[in-house]
């Protein structure tokens, strides 16, 4: 039985993922209370991730010393505040800078929160930790942000702010009630140089190239999935959230999924999920010409593409044990910017007339690029790779 404080975690990251992508859900909305069109309303979605990219790893080197368990409810509580500031602010500007606001605590929220989710139980189940705790953002996917869109529709879009500042006040009462007390950075020995140093290792630093490589492979369909739906398969706007509901389910099933593959035999998951995830976007390019075929593809597809999460995460923060503080944090910064690659590579591709039925050659060779940059760092590890690295840590 997982502990009480994993799942208090998970409602967090709920709460925290929701508040990153319900934007998405809103944007007519806000485009029309501040009077500014949807490309420059977007950039409320691209300039967070661009913030989680950078002030989560500057946050996390001037905090390697401080316990955790506060740490993580002074985030939570930061995140708080930064719902309520774009819930009362008065224009578009005001909200921007709520959001950078708001985008620097969730970098080192998840970079902390992931390590403390894994101390809360023993090696063995580490991978399937990560999985809980991830499996709040799949929530926010499946439930956040469709219930944040509909809170906005019915009652304007600042009381979906209020919602998700709501469910994280929740969140940070919970984690300070039930999160042990854990370790601090200085109780690993662990200075600057030495969190610097947990960096200079290939099964952390091949891994940050996986994910961003693999993100980008993803989101540069996924940014644009419902207009290609739309354009392509024929599918009336009003049906397309029932094709992302599948998408999420498929999302909850993987990241579980990748958490005890990652307990079984980590390297040999990771090759197997992302040669999966080329094989699954090649079979998207014939797939997105019938609505039956598509949602099969979006389901499954929700499966492998999440899958990756837990043992990806896994790796990088059993080769960094020693000083896991920047190292976790980074691997938000690796996501995001593979977000933010991804949307930019799909609109290149778009822009230039390739098409959106087209989109998936982007996701073959992409991870086709990750899953080659992960056998060279498995080669790297020499003959002790049949093992997951949290076996290794027994």
């Amino acid at each position: 039985m997982m502990p009480i404080g994993l799942l208090a975690h998970s409602l967090a990251a709920f709460a925290v993922g929701t508040g990153e992508f319900i934007i998405a859900g809103i944007l007519p909305n806000l485009s029309a209370d501040f009077g500014v069109d949807i490309p420059t309303t977007g950039l409320l979605v691209t300039v967070y991730a661009a913030a989680v990219a950078i002030g989560g790893p500057i946050l996390a080197m001037l905090t390697p010393g401080l316990p955790r368990k506060p740490l993580i409810v002074f985030l939570l509580a930061v995140f708080c505040a930064g719902q309520a500031f774009c819930a009362s602010a008065p224009s578009y500007s005001w909200l921007m800078a709520g959001r950078i606001f708001v985008a620097c605590s969730h970098g080192l929220f998840f970079g902390s929160g992931s390590v403390a989710a894994m101390d809360l139980v023993p090696p063995q189940k580490r991978g399937m930790a990560m999985a809980l705790f991830l499996g709040g953002i799949t929530v926010a996917n499946v439930l956040g942000i469709p219930g944040g869109t509909a809170i906005g529709n019915a009652f304007g879009w600042r009381w979906t702010f209020w919602a998700v500042g709501a469910s994280g006040l929740v969140a940070t009462w919970l984690v300070a009630r039930v999160l042990p007390p854990g370790r601090t950075q200085l109780e690993h020995g662990a200075s600057l140089g030495a969190e610097l140093r947990a960096l200079n290792h290939h099964q952390v630093y091949l891994s940050y190239l996986v994910i961003g490589l693999a993100m980008v492979g993803t989101l540069a369909f996924a940014t644009y999935q419902v207009p290609a739906m739309i354009v392509v398969t024929g599918i009336p706007q009003g049906e397309t959230p029932l094709y992302l509901v599948l998408s999420g389910i498929g999302a909850i099933i993987g990241i579980y999924a990748g958490g005890r593959a990652a307990d079984w035999r980590l390297m040999p998951s990771m090759m197997t999920i992302l040669l999966a995830q080329a094989g699954m976007a090649a079979l998207l390019l014939p797939a997105i010409h019938h609505a039956v075929s598509l949602a099969f593809g979006m389901l499954f597809s929700g499966v492998i593409g999440w899958a990756l999460n837990a043992p990806v995460q896994s790796r990088i923060l059993s080769a960094a044990r020693a000083a896991p503080h920047l190292a976790s944090t980074l691997i938000s910064s690796a996501y995001n910017i593979g977000i933010a690659g991804g949307a930019w590579v799909g609109a290149v591709w778009i822009e230039n007339g390739l098409g959106y039925q087209n989109l998936p050659v982007v996701g073959v060779c992409f991870s086709l690029l990750a899953a080659g940059v992960a056998a060279v760092s498995w080669a790297l590890d020499g003959p002790v790779i049949a093992r997951s690295p949290c076996d290794e840590a027994t």
